[in-house]
């Protein structure tokens, strides 16, 4: 199963449902029993002959799963390995003929459930135990097939050899066990002293960190890594100590040492220590990145201040791209084949800068009404597949303007809603002329973490609202709000190459780089956006006069805090602007809800005493800059020229000059020729 599928019920909330994308047989997946890992778990660490040895209660068998990947024009195919989990356990036939057929089973189902869902919710201690099991099946599973893999045959590798052979990207912070996982390999099965054991660990991880968000760099209690994991806990206990007096010998200060802590301690009843993975990943590897500019700064300067200080030259970045195959050529093709017609070679889908040569183009009449033709026909084929798909009836000669990312409240779809509202109420009252007014249609697409109230509060308000603004006749033609569920990437490459103005709208500082936001430039979309993540390089190559920016700068972000602004600073924003002030009092007063003025109060009360992602200050920019837009749209021939500059700039955030950065400035190694 995947992590869930989206549904929406009757109120407009979401609904979690199983995703079954192995539902049917499919033919490409090759199980491989053969080549089996097996994975232990639990029971507990005795000394033996002077060595500590893990004595584990069970285990579970790692069943590989190969999917074969041609790479685009390399003449080479990679296997991507997955891994699925089964019981050693056999079916058991007395139990079961005992009509006791639920235990007769159990063995199986308990092994089988730590791959059965990605990303377990782990909001209960049943959950969080089930997503450490996975996050550990996976990493084992993995560094055994490795050494396998490299050393074939050989009971008594070199394993010294190791980081020269292979090099483990930690893809934020879910695989990081792997860190003290390898460490035990080396000492406990292979024989290796702890200093040659932490040589080579360190030379063969790096870590990408993909968040600012202090909730999101994970940790673990201590109590739990030792139940299910009792010989890592101690290998990170030592890593720990290790680390601490590294430090010290660095003239490190006592404060200092103390925060950087890998592994904290337990309060007086045992209870309270925890493993600060993130750290563990920093202190571990060779290198750590961010992946975009303005992140990775505010990595060394904010979130891993302390690290930086200490280990300067650990921090790398590397800013994220797309594949151009996958959502430029696959996803649009009518532009895909204009593009390849304006630069007379389609060479560009393997070299992405050489969009560049589209800019003289910009200038020339004729292939910018060819570059808004394609836009309007995509738009038409987007209408047709949301009918067909989700029974949207969309106005194609409107303004498509879209906002598709994880509903998160620092992403501030909220503040978008309330532009919307705000609209819908000038429509209603009369301030906005509507036999003037420049039609839009809005598209949201997100899915909210289960356990995320806020979150999915705002998921239902803004199926209410487009349920009032859809069904108002004196909207009709002018305004209209669609949120699809189960946004995906079927729905990604409909969507955005039909879309005109793409919603990058986080609060600066928070997000780490976001992609689409480069699929969206890539495909002819204008962006408005803070200077957050990815935004500020995207606007420093398409051109500031070509990105529509608003609202406040990191610094001015902290600003605010620095004054308290989240302890009711949000107040003066609602009282100073009355289409603010409109808009949420239109939510408080029932209009969403069938008049129920009790189902938004949450969010109501949060934007006017808290609001800590400060969509309330921001506001009147933001509704500022969608005038400016607006005013920009009704000139067809400006907009298309921007974005035929967007798509010409946009050749830097390919993922083939992603992977040749961790190349050169991670891996430290060269691509392979293209083989014959």
């Amino acid at each position: 199963y995947g992590i869930f599928k989206q549904r929406f019920d009757e109120q407009g909330k979401q609904v979690e449902t199983p995703d079954y994308w192995l539902s049917n047989e499919e033919p490409w997946g090759h199980v491989d029993y053969g080549r089996d890992q097996r994975v232990n778990f639990g029971g507990k660490v005795v000394e033996e002959n002077g060595k500590r040895v893990w004595k584990p209660d069970w285990a579970v068998r790692a069943v590989p799963v190969d999917y074969m990947v041609p790479g685009y024009n390399s003449g080479r195919v990679n296997t991507l390995r997955l891994w699925t989990s089964k019981s050693y356990d056999e079916f058991d036939l007395l139990t079961f003929n005992k009509s006791e057929y639920l235990d007769a089973v159990k063995p199986q189902v308990e092994a089988e459930n730590i791959s059965k869902i990605l990303y377990p919710e782990d909001s209960t201690p049943q959950g969080k135990a089930l997503r450490l099991e996975q996050q550990y099946f996976f990493v084992a599973a993995s560094i055994h097939d490795a050494i396998r893999v490299f050393y074939p045959g050989q009971d008594k590798p070199d394993l010294t050899t190791f980081p020269s052979k292979i090099n483990f990207q930690l893809n934020d912070t879910h695989p990081v066990i792997g860190i003290p996982e390898l460490m035990r390999v080396l000492m406990d099965e292979y024989g290796y002293d702890w200093n040659t054991a932490w040589g080579i660990t360190t030379k063969t991880f790096n870590y990408t960190c993909h968040t600012l968000l202090p909730e999101a760099l994970e940790v673990w209690p201590a109590k739990l890594i030792g139940e299910l994991l009792p010989r890592h806990l101690e290998i990170i206990q030592g890593i720990s100590e290790q680390f601490r007096n590294e430090l010290r010998s660095k003239g490190v200060s006592e404060d200092q040492v103390e925060r950087m802590r890998i592994a904290t301690d337990a309060d007086e009843n045992g209870e309270g220590a925890v493993v600060r993975m993130a750290y563990l990943a920093t202190y571990g590897g060779s290198y750590v990145n961010g992946v975009a500019e303005l992140h990775s700064e505010l990595l060394k300067d904010v979130t891993l201040k302390d690290f930086s200080s200490v280990y300067p030259d650990k921090f790398k970045n590397v800013t994220n791209g797309v594949t151009p195959r996958r959502f430029v050529r696959l996803s649009n093709p009518r532009m895909s084949a204009l593009i390849t017609e304006g630069l007379g070679t389609d060479a560009w889908q393997g070299d992405l800068e050489l969009l560049e040569g589209l800019k003289p183009l910009a200038d020339d009449p004729s292939f910018v009404k060819k570059f808004a033709k394609v836009k309007q026909e995509n738009k038409l084929a987007f209408v047709d597949f949301a009918k067909h798909k989700y029974g949207f009836e969309i106005n194609p000669d409107t303004m498509f303007n879209t906002i598709v990312k994880r509903l998160h409240e620092y992403k501030r779809q909220s503040m978008k809603i309330l532009q919307v509202i705000s609209t819908y109420a000038g429509i209603k009252n009369g301030t906005i002329d509507v036999d003037k007014m420049l039609p839009r249609t809005v598209f949201f697409g997100a899915k909210s973490a289960p356990g995320y109230a806020m979150a999915k509060l705002t998921i239902q308000l803004i199926n209410n609202v487009a349920r009032v603004v859809n069904n108002d006749p004196a909207c009709k033609g002018k305004l209209a709000v669609f949120f699809p569920e189960n946004y995906n990437i079927e729905l990604a490459m409909n969507l955005i190459p039909a879309t005109d103005l793409d919603e990058q709208i986080s609060q600066a500082g928070k997000e780490a780089s976001g992609t689409g936001n480069m699929k969206f430039a890539l495909n002819g979309a204008l962006t408005v956006g803070t200077l957050d993540g990815a935004n500020v390089e995207i606007r420093e190559r398409v051109g500031a006069e070509n990105f529509f920016l608003f609202g406040m700068t990191v610094d001015e972000v902290e600003k605010l805090y620095a004054e308290g602004y989240d302890h009711g600073g949000s107040r003066k924003y609602y009282e100073s602007d009355p289409r603010l002030k409109t808009a949420v009092d239109m939510v408080a007063d029932g209009t969403f809800s069938n008049g129920d003025k009790s189902v938004y109060e949450p969010l109501v009360n949060d934007w006017l005493t808290h609001d800590y992602f400060m969509a309330m200050a921001d506001f009147s920019s933001y509704m500022d800059i969608q005038a400016q837009i607006e005013e920009t749209y009704r000139d067809p021939m400006k907009w298309a020229r921007m974005a035929v500059l967007n798509v010409a700039n946009s050749g830097y955030f390919s993922s083939d000059r992603s992977i040749e950065d961790y190349l050169d400035r991670i891996w430290h190694t060269g691509a392979l020729p293209t083989a014959e």
